[in-house]
């Protein structure tokens, strides 16, 4: 039986996205791209061996991350070309005079699924190529210089996505014709092998959405949201309970609201709390030695911590130039000065636990708004600073995360507010249920998106 060899193409340069890094090395949800990549073909079981091709200047790189993540399957690090097909041929050479199937795959294509994965595989069993694509959304237009001269037939049409998969002897057989070529180009290796062994059929599966191509840097952005999304979609809270068994949590603004929604339900799956809040226990984030107290208390009592929720904030809907300035100082010192007090004196406690820091901003940090100028700006201070202190404190194994809910039915709000129709807002319970499914992820540096359920 042929072995499936997977050969994840990772010598990209980056040019594209417009960052010095490249693209295969940029961190989403938690990990590199290449990282979520080469996991893909790690975890699938009807994969034997994982090659990687890179680019020559970052052999080390990609050394460092195998040792560093553990792979079992990865067996071969290539070097790369200046082309694409380069890339191909190192591994159809690597590889020659051995019974293998090649599934090649772009490193900056993170979210393949198993699913796609276990159906090329299958297809190799009576096809010498096999595609995956999916059919185009858009209407087509083929031009001639500014005016069009014609318009496919968008049925027939397809946009490729990545793995291509061969028998190599069948990949080997098409590049060495594409050698008398002197014309030869190359946009994938399914073009070649249509074009010099235009007899042999290739096979497509279907593709995903999800299973996108960073090419961009506004793509990263893209790639969040799905990495969230497949996070939601797979969700096991039996799965999520094990995780945070016997695990110890301190919030911050736990007495009321979010707080202590999320409070109750990690207790529920066997988490010992401890809540600190001003009307609750007179701890207020503002003061700096007030957060150092409590931890200290949660350290003495359960010997670690391993997760701090900071769900403490102030809104005070008015215009600037008629608030007071108690008002002011006030929703500063909780909002911001508040994250910066928690985040320094819970780091010598997580750095030990490896554990996860939390906060949350307010979908009005993208905006800002009348009568909401300190709220919405203090919001969007919180978010740059996840981001940078993500960055900061990786190497210490501490994960950081800000949670953006939705408007949701909080005393907060209903001071501010009064009362709306509950069918406009988020539950507490439900932004409460996205922190526990954040807690017990991978992520860190990222901004979780937390949406009301639409009706269709």
């Amino acid at each position: 039986m042929k072995k499936n060899i997977a050969v994840v193409l990772a010598g990209g340069t980056g040019s594209r996205v417009g960052v010095s890094t490249p693209k295969q090395f940029l961190k989403v949800a938690g990990k590199m791209i290449v990282e979520h990549t080469v996991d893909a073909f790690e975890k699938n079981g009807r994969i034997d061996e994982i090659a990687i091709v890179s680019n020559p200047f970052y052999i080390s790189d990609i050394e460092n991350i195998v040792l560093r993540n553990n792979w079992k399957k990865v067996k071969k690090i290539l070097k790369g070309g200046k082309e694409r097909h380069d890339s191909t041929l190192s591994a159809v050479n690597a590889y020659k005079g051995s019974d293998v199937n090649l599934i090649l795959h772009d490193a900056v294509r993170p979210l393949v699924s198993q699913r796609i994965i276990n159906d090329v595989v299958s297809a190799l069993e009576t096809h010498h190529a096999v595609d995956v694509a999916l059919p185009s959304a858009d209407t087509v237009i083929e031009v001639d210089g500014d005016f069009i001269s014609h318009i496919p037939d968008r049925s027939r049409l397809k946009r490729g996505q990545t793995p291509q998969a061969f028998w190599i002897e069948t990949l080997a057989a098409a590049y060495e014709k594409s050698r008398l070529d002197p014309g030869f180009k190359a946009t994938d290796d399914c073009g070649v092998v249509k074009k010099y062994l235009p007899e042999t059929p290739i096979y497509v599966v279907a593709g995903e959405e999800s299973n996108m191509k960073l090419t961009y840097k506004e793509d990263t952005y893209l790639l969040d949201k799905f990495f969230q999304l497949r996070r939601t979609a797979t969700d096991d809270m039996t799965a999520e309970g094990r995780m945070l068994r016997d695990k110890t949590a301190v919030i911050f603004g736990g007495s009321y609201g979010i707080g202590a929604e999320t409070a109750a339900l990690l207790r529920q799956k066997g988490v010992k709390v401890h809540c600190f809040s001003r009307s609750g226990t007179h701890t207020d984030v503002g003061n700096r030695e007030d957060v150092k107290t409590a931890l200290q208390s949660v350290m003495r009592q359960d010997g670690r911590i391993d997760y701090v929720i900071a769900t403490a904030g102030i809104l005070h809907k008015e215009p600037l130039a008629t608030a007071s300035y108690e008002n002011i100082v006030q929703a500063v010192n909780t909002n911001y000065f508040g994250t910066v007090n928690i985040a320094i004196e819970a780091f010598p406690y997580l750095k030990e636990s490896k554990g996860m820091l939390i906060f949350f901003t307010s979908s009005s940090y993208t905006m800002g708004r009348a009568f909401y100028s300190i709220y919405s700006s203090t919001k969007a201070a919180i978010v740059n600073f996840v981001q940078a202190i993500a960055q900061e404190w990786e190497s210490f194994g501490i994960r950081i995360n800000c949670i953006n809910p939705e408007r949701t039915k909080t005393p907060m709000r209903i001071r501010n507010f009064g009362n709306e129709p509950d069918g406009t807002l988020l539950s507490a319970s439900e932004v409460a249920e996205a922190t526990i499914r954040t807690l017990a992820s991978d992520y860190t540096g990222q901004i979780v998106d937390v949406k009301r359920k639409r009706e269709a």
